[in-house]
C-alpha cells in the first residue's frame, strides 16, 4: 500500500507539474496578445531533426557489370538527380527498402518507374541489368531520409514551432528535400568544434532515435526553416516570458542578442546586426550579423553549424533567426526575418 501510494504521488506531482508548466506557457502567449502584435515564445533549444522523403530521392545512376561482363547503365539519361521514385510498375514506393524489395521481385526485362519531377509526375521505361550474380540491378543511387541538429527559434501558443531558418537540403543533389513526414527529437550538446577561417565549426550533439526522445512532428520543410508541432512542451521550454515578433521594417542595424545552448543551456549572447536588405536574392539571408560577444567567440570562434535557427532579439523583440555562417570569416554570417517564418 505504501508503495502504490508513493507511484502515485510521483506519477500525480509529474502531470500536475506537466499541467502547470503547460498552463504557464498558455498564460505567457495568450495574456500578451492585446496590442494586435503576434506574440512567441523565443527558442533557443538544440533539437535532433529526422526527415522522410516523399517517395525515394535519387541521387545519380552508376554502371553495373552485367552476367555476361559487359558495363551497362540501365537508366542512364532516363532519370535525373534529384528526381523521386514513387512507384515502380504497380507498387507504390514510399521508402528505399520497399524499391529494395520490389527489385528484388522483378522477373521481368523491363518495368516502368513512376517519377515526381519538380511538380511534374512522368513515367520512364527502363531495362534492368542481371547482375554477375543473377540478380536484377536498376543502377540507381537512392536516398530516403535525412536527420542533423539545429535550433528552434520560436513556439507559438497552439505549440506549433519554426525552426532553423532554412530549409534541409540533400548533402548530395543540394535539392530541398520534399518530406512525407519528419521527428523532432530531444538532444544535448556535448562538445563543440570552434570555426575557423575557411572552415566551419560545429555543434556535436547526442540524439536517441527512440520513443522516450520524441518531442513532437515535422510536418513542413521549405526555404524559410522547418515547421511542426511539439507534443511535448514539458521537455522544450526553458522560458514562458513571450516577446512580440517585430516587422522587418522595425529592425534596424546596430546591437541585438541570440540566444543558443552552446554551453549546455540557452544563454543569450551580443551581436551586431551590421546589414539590413530587404529584397536579398535569398528569403534566408535579409539580415547580417556580427558576433561580438567574448564569451561565444571564446567557445565557437563565431557561428557555427547546429546554430541554424537561434533566435535574434533587438529592443525586446524577436526579429529573425541566425540561418548562415561566412565560411571566410566565422564571426560573421545571415539571418533571416521572423515575417517570413511567421508566414507558415
Amino acid at each position: 500500500m505504501l508503495m502504490f501510494l508513493i507511484l502515485v504521488l510521483t506519477v500525480g506531482s509529474s502531470y500536475f507539474l506537466l499541467k502547470y508548466q503547460q498552463s504557464q506557457f498558455d498564460l505567457a502567449v495568450t495574456s500578451n496578445n492585446v496590442d494586435g502584435e503576434t506574440y512567441v515564445i523565443p527558442g533557443g533549444m538544440p533539437i535532433g531533426i529526422y526527415l522522410e522523403t516523399e517517395g525515394v530521392l535519387i541521387l545519380g545512376t552508376e554502371e553495373i557489370t552485367s552476367k555476361d561482363g559487359s558495363s551497362k547503365a540501365p537508366a542512364k539519361n532516363l532519370v535525373k538527380s534529384g528526381d523521386y521514385i514513387i512507384g515502380i510498375d504497380d507498387v507504390e514506393i514510399k521508402e528505399k527498402e520497399e524499391l529494395v524489395e520490389a527489385v528484388k521481385q522483378l522477373d521481368s526485362d523491363s518495368v516502368i518507374l513512376h517519377l515526381r519531377r519538380d511538380e511534374e509526375y512522368i513515367d520512364v521505361k527502363v531495362d534492368p541489368t542481371l547482375d554477375e550474380e543473377g540478380d536484377y540491378k536498376l543502377g540507381i543511387w537512392v536516398r530516403d531520409n535525412a536527420h542533423g541538429l539545429g535550433t528552434i527559434t520560436f513556439i507559438k501558443e497552439d505549440y506549433s514551432f519554426g525552426a532553423l531558418g532554412h530549409g534541409i537540403h540533400d548533402i548530395d543533389t543540394n535539392e530541398l528535400l520534399e518530406i512525407s513526414e519528419g521527428t523532432l527529437y530531444e538532444t544535448s550538446i556535448r562538445n563543440i568544434k570552434k570555426g575557423e577561417t575557411g572552415t566551419p565549426g560545429g555543434m556535436e550533439g547526442v540524439i536517441v532515435y527512440n520513443n522516450y526522445n520524441i518531442l513532437g512532428d515535422i510536418t513542413q520543410n521549405t526555404d524559410t526553416g522547418v515547421y511542426g508541432k511539439i507534443e511535448r512542451i514539458d521537455r522544450v521550454i526553458q522560458n514562458t516570458k513571450a516577446v512580440p515578433a517585430a516587422k522587418k521594417e522595425e529592425i534596424k542595424t546596430g546591437p541585438a542578442t541570440i540566444l543558443c545552448a552552446v554551453s549546455g543551456q540557452i544563454e543569450s549572447y551580443e551581436i551586431e546586426i551590421t546589414g539590413i536588405d530587404y529584397y536579398a536574392r535569398e528569403v534566408n539571408k535579409g539580415i547580417r550579423l556580427k558576433v561580438t560577444d567574448e564569451k561565444l567567440l571564446e567557445q565557437t570562434g563565431g557561428i557555427v553549424q547546429g546554430m541554424s535557427g537561434s533566435p535574434i532579439i533587438q529592443d525586446g523583440k524577436l526579429v529573425g533567426a541566425v540561418t548562415h555562417v561566412l565560411v571566410n570569416d566565422p564571426t560573421k554570417g545571415y539571418g533571416i526575418f521572423i515575417e517570413n517564418m511567421l508566414e507558415h
